[in-house]
Parts: C-alpha cells; sequence; structure tokens
C-alpha cells in the first residue's frame, strides 16, 4: 500500500446468422438476438445517418457527446435497452424524465428526435429509437476521440416505462462502492465493467446538486480542488444547483483515461467517482487504467457491448416507434 500511495502521488456476425435472426422477427417469435448485421439489408444506410447528426451535434456543442452517452446508460438501466427514457409524460402516461437521476439532469433528447428524422427519411419504419440510441452512443464517443465497437442492433422500442425504476436502479453520485457494484450487478455488469463504465466520466459536466455534498464534507478529496469546486457551488442547497463543473479536471471534452489520473490524485468531482479510488477493491483496476489508455479503451468496449445487451425487446415485443417521444 505505501509504495501504491507513493506511486499515486508521484503521477498526480456471419450472414447465414443473420439470416436466421431476420426469419426469427419475421416469424414474430420474441427470441431474437441482437446482430451487427441486423439492418445489412433493412437499412444499410442508418449509420451515416446517425453518424452525421450526431457530429454536427457535437460540433455545435461538445458536450453533448456525453449528454448522449449518459441518455443511454440511464436508458440501459431501467427495463433495460428500450429507450423507454425518450418516452414524454402525457396526462394518461409518466415516464421516466421526471424521476431524479433524470429531471434536469438528462438532456439531447432533439438530437435523438433529429436523428429519428434523418433515419425515416432514408428507410421509414425500420429502425427503433433504442437502435438510434446505442448507435449515437458509441458515435458520441468515437467524435470526441474515443475507441469504436461493432454496435449489436435489433431492439425493439418499449411501450412502457418505469418512474420507480428510474429512481431506484441508476446509481445516485452518492453511492458508495458497495451500491455502486450492487446496482451495476443487478443489471449483469460485473464490478470490472462498473470501473471501466465508470470512465464514461473523463468527458461531460456534472451539476453543482449532485457534487456539492463531496466537496465541502468529504475528507478523500483534494483541499485546493475541493476550495475550487467550492467556488462555482455554494454550500446552500438551491443556490447554484444547475452550475456545471468538468467531471474531468483537464479534457472534458476529450475522450481519455485523465479520469482515472485525477481519482489517484484525489481530485474525483463526484463522491461516487472518488470511492473507486479510495483504498478498496477496485484500487487496482483504476491504476492499471492510469498506467495503460488501452486497457481502459479496450474494457470500455466490452462493458459497453455488455451494457447494450441488458433486456433488448425483439421479435414481436415492443414496437417501432414513428415518434421518439411517444407511443405509436
Amino acid at each position: 500500500m505505501a509504495t501504491r500511495a507513493a506511486t499515486s502521488a508521484a503521477r498526480c456476425g456471419s450472414g447465414a446468422a443473420v439470416l436466421l435472426m431476420l426469419l426469427a422477427v419475421l416469424a414474430g417469435t420474441s427470441s431474437a438476438q441482437l446482430s451487427t448485421g441486423f439492418y445489412s439489408y433493412s437499412c444499410p444506410g442508418v449509420y451515416d445517418a446517425v453518424k452525421s447528426v450526431m457530429q454536427a451535434a457535437i460540433a455545435r456543442e461538445q458536450r453533448m457527446g456525453a449528454s448522449i452517452l449518459r441518455l443511454f446508460f440511464h436508458d440501459c438501466f431501467v427495463q433495460g435497452c428500450d429507450a423507454s427514457l425518450l418516452l414524454d409524460d402525457t396526462a394518461s402516461f409518466q415516464g421516466e424524465k421526471m424521476a431524479t437521476p433524470n429531471n434536469g439532469s438528462v438532456r439531447g433528447f432533439e438530437v435523438i428526435d433529429a436523428i429519428k428524422s434523418a433515419v425515416e427519411k432514408v428507410c421509414p419504419g425500420v429502425v427503433s429509437c433504442a437502435d438510434i440510441l446505442a448507435i449515437a452512443a458509441r458515435d458520441g464517443v468515437v467524435s470526441l476521440g474515443g475507441p469504436s465497437w461493432d454496435v449489436k442492433v435489433g431492439r425493439r422500442d418499449s411501450t412502457t416505462a418505469s418512474f420507480s425504476g428510474a429512481n431506484n436502479n441508476i446509481p445516485p453520485p452518492t453511492s458508495g462502492l458497495a451500491n455502486l457494484t450492487s446496482l451495476f450487478a443487478a443489471q449483469g455488469l460485473s464490478q470490472k465493467d462498473m470501473v471501466a463504465l465508470s470512465g464514461a466520466h473523463t468527458i461531460g459536466l456534472a451539476r453543482c446538486t449532485n457534487f456539492r455534498a463531496h466537496v465541502y464534507n468529504d475528507t478523500n478529496i483534494d483541499g485546493a480542488f475541493a476550495r475550487t469546486r467550492q467556488s462555482g457551488c455554494p454550500r446552500t442547497s438551491g443556490s447554484g444547483d444547475n452550475n456545471l463543473a468538468p467531471l474531468d479536471l483537464q479534457t472534458p471534452t476529450v475522450f481519455e483515461n485523465n479520469y482515472y489520473k485525477n481519482l489517484v490524485c484525489k481530485k474525483g468531482l463526484l463522491h461516487s467517482d472518488q470511492e473507486l479510488f479510495n483504498g478498496g477493491s477496485t484500487d487496482a483496476q483504476v491504476q492499471s487504467y492510469v498506467s495503460s489508455q488501452s486497457a481502459f479503451s479496450a474494457d470500455f468496449v466490452t462493458g459497453m457491448i455488455k451494457m447494450g445487451d441488458i433486456m433488448p425487446l425483439t421479435g414481436s415485443n415492443g414496437e417501432i416507434r414513428k415518434n421518439c417521444r411517444r407511443i405509436n
């Protein structure tokens, strides 16, 4: 442990498979599996359409890459990756947007709307909003310098949402390591996946309300860093709640491993971030990502693919929404 502390301080589908899957869909079964080739014949232009809109959105606002990635994460942790988060509330329908982890926090819905419109022009009624979100999340990471991967597709869209699921399943920024590990395990994701996927915080911003307690009350935080963040986040709740700070101190619009370097220097913005390097079972994994950006990238890709596999609706389950904000 002494050596580690010293080091820390110093560093401060095949065609046949596609055919079988398509036959399963046509047969109306619910056993069809996701595949990277699902749209090879029905909508090969989907990827260019998504990429074009995402690149334009990020050119306007680099933060949008992180926002879309977060939308995908918050969607997949509630009922699986089914685009339930995209549904608007109505007089007779309660969605997930007003749940505590999402209200005033998740954003980028208008970008998904724009992507849906672009995709519908290419191949109307074919591509789900759930798949659009999965592809867009990947493209956002790539646009900011992160790794690429082949996105498995074939999801259909949910006709339901879960307000309670959003409140209970999405890890809050106050989470300790045990709670983080438990909430990810509930989605079939390992602690290793959790640490790698937390690296999504190498991009994007967080609101004062989510880091206030950490910068004022916690002791496992660099003093100078805490004071800097306090200057933009008043101690009193309700005052400056929406003031923003970068999750990655140095490069919040570049996808790399600085997030983990900050943790080693006790400069994690959220309590839940710093829990990953706080004398516990995940310290060694954080150190490995500090030493090797390629190791982080590889594990992040593995985690993203696994997260995308959470409870997809396939076959005759769900629907292909015409408008991502409402049920057909």
